[in-house]
């Protein structure tokens, strides 16, 4: 069966799958990044991985793999297929699709960017099905976007676009691992919440899930905590609002988690921000953390299709 292999890697974790070109999933399975290994080590573990994925294809499939799609985080070039930086895995200007097209013997890959490869996901096959202009935003360990327009996700000029947790919302506060300060992440993501309540609660191993829970039983420290963090989130998505104009705006990631514990004050505090601009529809992520393998999937159908239509 002709298939693909789907790579999503993550701080800690991997996600690997061999998918069909209709998209059928045929096989998946995750490993640990080995990150405290080193950069090096955490390369050599995604090429091997890759690596073993061709193999079990070629065996229970019949046929070699066709092409691979790789998300990974940080500041990633698609166009020259290299990982710029990443902070969580100490790369710097890593050539993994040379890398990983060689292991396996010259098949040609996709390297994208996790969260817009999550994006690009949702876009296609989750919440923004079907919405033509959609903001994906992922609220974990930080804050990322993807911008998606009809069936794709704009990367920008540099690869930078959708970075919309390092949109200041308050000049002079927290500092940021960007070298800025009041960046969007440092104020409301999952990491900067559970910081927030961990000091505010006095358990210093409390985090986002636990506010999310103290809220919902009414308390009003949680409740100071956790409006602090939608106010924060408002601010930012406003701005995106106000430049993008997005029909639907889906967030996902360990803080959306929550529910409606974080859309319905979220929605009002966008709402009473807007003047001008359109209300988009506020809508938790449909893939949970699937999104970004999915995605990676998705990258290496779209390049068999690309390389097929240049033949």
């Amino acid at each position: 069966m002709r298939h693909v292999i789907a790579l999503d890697v993550g701080g800690t974790a991997m996600k690997g799958a061999l998918t069909g070109l209709d998209g059928t999933l045929l096989y998946e399975e995750r490993r640990g990044t080995g990150r405290e290994r080193g950069p090096e080590a955490v390369v050599e573990s995604v090429l091997r991985f890759a690596e073993d994925l061709s193999v079990l294809g070629r065996e229970r499939l019949g046929t070699a793999v066709e092409a691979v799609g790789l998300a990974v985080p940080g500041i990633v070039d698609a166009g020259r297929g290299v990982a710029v930086h990443a902070v969580n895995l100490g790369w710097r200007e890593v050539p993994l699709r040379e890398l990983l097209g060689r292991r396996l013997g010259g098949v040609p890959v996709a390297l994208g960017h996790d969260v817009r490869a999550g994006g690009l996901a949702e876009g296609r096959l989750g919440a923004g099905r079907g919405t033509g202009r959609f903001l994906y935003v992922s609220l974990g360990t930080g804050i990322a976007g993807a911008i998606g327009i009809d069936g794709r996700v704009e990367a920008g000029s540099h690869g930078r676009a959708g970075e919309i947790g390092h949109v200041v919302v308050r000049p002079g506060g927290p500092a940021c691992g960007c070298g800025g300060r009041g960046c969007l992440e440092t104020l409301a993501s999952a990491a900067a919440v559970g910081r927030a309540w961990s000091a505010a609660s006095g358990d210093p191993d409390a985090d986002a899930a636990d506010c999310a829970g103290a809220v919902e039983s009414g308390d009003p420290v949680a409740l100071r905590v956790w409006q602090e963090a939608v106010d924060a989130l408002a601010d930012g998505l406003v701005a995106a609002v106000t430049v993008l104009d997005p029909r639907v705006v889906i967030l996902g990631g360990g803080l959306a988690e929550a529910g409606d514990t974080l859309l319905a004050p979220l929605r009002a505090a966008v709402a009473e921000r807007l003047t001008f601009q359109r209300l988009p529809a506020l809508v938790p992520a449909a893939l949970g953390d699937a999104a970004g393998c999915l995605g990676a999937g998705l990258l290496a159908r779209d390049l068999l299709a690309a390389l097929a239509v240049r033949t």
